[in-house]
């Protein structure tokens, strides 16, 4: 194995598959199912399955997620184990969004006994979408740069919180289905036309803390918002990554605005919001994913 340690992660990392392989780092993917049959989420292998995705939506579909199992995330780990030499540095979606880590970890421990000489070690990510992909990104450049396996997770641990996740959408519909904005202020919201502000606090769950009416509002607040939540202001030079749903060219627009606000910013990467995300957020949701301050709690 080239690398001393293997990194893992999971397929809500919403960054290309492509882009993840192409960096070594493996994937376990997550399925959603509609009317009883079971899709990958795809992760940009197939151009056509997001397209798909949409169109079940447009035809009144509400796709079913649900956690990885014990079992599955156990079949992973261990073909992992027998395919590298290495320990094992999984880097598991925010249990502020799926309760899917603490598998991750139970597994982990019943193949101890199997592997005794292994280790399989399970981060919290904290984070989810774009922000979890550059948490990952950041784990593998640490780890090319000869970082080693234990400093790795540390930073991981001390700095996941420090990983923002800024957005917003002009339909409240799925939000309010899978129960992550509540009902209230998603009907407050479609009544008066107005795009909530959100992001994940420091227990990576959705805070719907503000609102603004319009798209063009919506961008700027959000691009304001990072400019304050960065360490360095409009300095800030670090990893961007902005994801949407269905929505390109907002996601263009936000993008500009971010390199206005941003001139040292290196890149900005434009990613699609993934299926499994994309089905409680629906369409018409962009998020902005940027290193800053350490997130705050409950507000």
């Amino acid at each position: 194995m080239k690398n001393s340690f293997l990194l893992s992660c999971e397929s809500t990392v919403d960054l290309p598959f492509s882009y993840i392989s192409e960096r070594n780092i493996e994937v376990l993917f997550y399925t959603y199912s509609v009317d009883g049959e079971e899709y990958d989420d795809d992760m940009g292998r197939d151009p056509g399955a997001l397209d798909h995705f949409y169109g079940l939506l447009s035809d009144g579909k509400f796709p079913a997620t649900s956690q990885i199992n014990v079992y599955k995330y156990t079949n992973y780990f261990e073909s992992l184990l027998n395919l590298y030499s290495g320990d094992i540095l999984h880097i598991a979606m925010g249990s502020g969004m799926s309760p899917s880590v603490n598998n991750a970890v139970e597994a982990a421990k019943s193949l101890k006994a199997k592997y005794p000489d292994r280790t399989v070690k399970v981060i919290d990510s904290l984070c989810s979408c774009g922000g979890y992909g550059i948490l990952v990104d950041i784990a593998a450049d640490m780890r090319d740069e000869g970082v080693s396996f234990e400093d790795v997770a540390d930073w991981l641990e001390s700095n996941k919180a420090c990983i923002h996740h800024q957005f917003f959408s002009t339909d409240l519909k799925y939000f309010k289905r899978s129960g992550r904005v509540s009902g209230a202020a998603a009907t407050v919201a479609t009544i008066l036309g107005i795009c909530p502000i959100m992001h994940l606090n420091s227990e990576g769950r959705i805070i719907a803390y503000g609102k603004v009416r319009g798209r063009k509002k919506a961008i700027k607040t959000t691009v304001e918002t990072m400019l304050k939540d960065t360490v360095e202001g409009g300095d800030y030079a670090g990893k961007c990554v902005i994801c949407h749903s269905n929505c390109i060219d907002a996601a263009n627009e936000t993008a500009e605005l971010v390199k206005q606000t941003f001139p040292k910013l290196p890149e900005v990467r434009i990613s699609n919001i993934g299926t499994i995300i994309a089905s409680h957020a629906g369409p018409g949701t962009v998020a902005l994913f940027f290193v800053g301050k350490p997130r705050v709690g409950l507000d």
